[in-house]
């Protein structure tokens, strides 16, 4: 499995693994994992769609994306894929306290089944569309599973956006509190799906800011350093 790798220039706070939206692991997503570098993260991005050759696929272009999902038999190859990136860390040399997860579109969705499954730092969604109500028939919804919440985690969503609605948004927010770990939400009442990519038309500087700023507070506040 290819992966993306950023190392701070700087003081090392943790390592952090960044989960690709549908698309792969494109510039975008590279993007991000230095921008996390640049915040003091080892950072990682693994190639999810390696079972099907790899690459990435322009936005919009669905029926490329479900060429490569097709793949991805379930939520254990997703978390088999997640273990490898966070074993690599280890490897690195920071603890399962000291990393965070952070996820876009599918991603977001991973982050929180990463959270269900394992004791790390921190998870930070983005718009993360599958929890409250499935897409995909492997990728069943997890709300149901919130008790089980192992680390804490943050969820980043836009109120425009058309594929999560508000009131699934609303209804991760009330189940949350059944969780024993530190979460929260937070809505962006003009942002849509994809607000935080610089390459995408729902794209917004000012709340892709804030968001990001949030994101980092948020595994600063509880990744052990």
């Amino acid at each position: 499995m290819r992966l993306y790798e950023a190392v701070p220039d700087g003081p090392i706070r943790g390592g952090l693994v960044v989960i690709q939206e549908a698309f792969g692991v494109n510039e975008y997503i590279e993007d991000v994992t230095r921008r996390g570098a640049e915040a003091g993260y080892h950072s990682v991005a693994p190639d999810l769609f390696h079972r099907s050759g790899g690459g990435t696929v322009p936005y919009g272009q669905f029926d490329k994306v479900m060429e490569h999902f097709q793949a991805v038999k379930g939520d254990a190859d997703v978390i088999n894929d997640v273990d490898a990136a966070l074993e690599h860390l280890r490897g690195a040399g920071f603890a399962d306290g000291q990393i965070g997860i952070v996820g876009f579109c599918f991603g977001g969705r991973v982050t929180f089944l990463t959270a269900l499954k394992h004791a790390i730092g921190a998870a930070v969604g983005f718009y993360g569309g599958g929890i409250v109500s499935g897409r995909f028939p492997q990728f069943p919804p997890l709300i149901d599973e919130v008790a089980s919440l192992q680390t804490p985690w943050l969820g980043l969503f836009g109120d425009q956006d058309g594929s999560i609605p508000v009131e699934d948004v609303e209804r991760l927010r009330a189940a949350l509190p059944a969780a024993n770990v530190d979460t929260d939400i937070v809505r962006y009442p003009e942002a849509g799906h994809g607000f935080h990519c610089d390459r995408r038309p729902d794209y917004r500087p000012d709340d892709a800011k804030d968001a990001w700023g949030r994101a980092l507070r948020f595994l600063d506040e509880h990744i052990a350093g």
